[in-house]
């Protein structure tokens, strides 16, 4: 279920995916949503393009640290890529 910042305390939030587009944010949304998880979504700025660097606004999806391998695991079960760490 999407919440607020407040939802989560002071905990450290653990970013899964960024949306590049609206529709893939929603059903992104839906999908968190059927799956039991708690999430965080908020906009923010990425670049995008090769040989044209731009910089771009997306749906940024957090979730708890505990939840992270279950969202990680929804999004892969569905044909989304998770966010890797570096």
């Amino acid at each position: 279920m999407r919440c607020e910042p407040e939802h989560f305390s002071d905990q450290e939030l653990t970013l899964i995916y960024i949306a590049k587009r609206l529709t893939e944010a929603l059903r992104l949304e839906k999908l968190l949503t059927e799956a039991g998880l708690d999430y965080l979504v908020e906009p923010d700025k990425y670049s995008g393009g090769l040989i044209f660097q731009t910089e771009r606004i997306g749906a940024f999806f957090y979730v708890a640290p505990g939840d992270e391998g279950a969202a990680k695991g929804t999004l892969s079960r569905h044909g989304f890529s998770p966010y890797k760490t570096e």
